[in-house]
């Protein structure tokens, strides 16, 4: 094998993260309420087998042959009761890779500017939608407690093929559970670190007080 094929494969190769993830993508939606810009969540509903009765934004898992981009977009549109045209994407968040082996693409974008209350929601997926000025979370910073990862290996894992065997000093990882509480909704979890991913990009542009242009 010639240095010049490995060279010719990897120079322009786009990396990602190694491994098996599965892939899903959600939509940040903005909208304007009496002129101010709103985030638009959803309460999942009830009837949901994963997470039923949680607060997140519209999307889900991304299907073969599909980009993220592709995915919120239809994710949103078929929750949400809307045509794809309606809704324009602006551009992507920082995307999250959880221990659990999965990925989260988020994308900002603009639902059209009615009611939300109006929306044609899918009871089978929405169980109701409430939207928060992002002036809130801008002046707001969310209460955060970590989760700690510990590794737990199985019984048969070949513990004489690594030094110091079953004393082999395994790392522990953790990460920020974060919460926003408004009213009588608390927004947590995976939804809270892309709330506070995008207050911190328009912080990175506009100052600490996070001023929309």
């Amino acid at each position: 094998m010639k240095t010049s094929y490995l060279k010719a494969i990897t120079q322009h190769r786009q990396a990602k993260p190694e491994g098996d993830y599965k892939g899903f993508s959600i939509l940040v939606p903005l909208l304007q309420v009496q002129n101010e810009l709103h985030l638009l969540f959803e309460v999942r509903s009830e009837n949901l087998k994963t997470q039923p009765g949680e607060i997140c934004f519209p999307g889900g898992r991304i299907e073969m042959n599909e980009s993220p981009e592709q995915c919120a977009l239809r994710e949103t549109a078929e929750e949400l009761g809307l045509a794809e045209a309606a809704i324009e994407l602006f551009g992507p968040l920082d995307y999250i890779v959880t221990p659990y082996n999965l990925i989260l693409y988020p994308y900002l974008g603009t639902l059209p500017t009615i009611n939300p209350q109006d929306f044609p929601i899918n009871p089978d997926e929405v169980a109701a939608l409430f939207t928060v000025p992002l002036s809130f979370f801008i002046e707001n910073p969310p209460l955060e407690h970590p989760i700690h990862v510990k590794t737990e290996v199985d019984e048969d894992f070949p513990f004489d093929k690594i030094q110091n065997g079953r004393n082999y000093n395994w790392k522990m990882g953790s990460y920020p559970v974060l919460f926003y509480e408004y009213g009588e909704h608390i927004i947590w979890g995976m939804t809270a670190r892309i709330v506070k991913n995008l207050v911190e990009i328009i912080q990175s542009k506009n100052g600490e007080n996070g001023r929309i242009i």
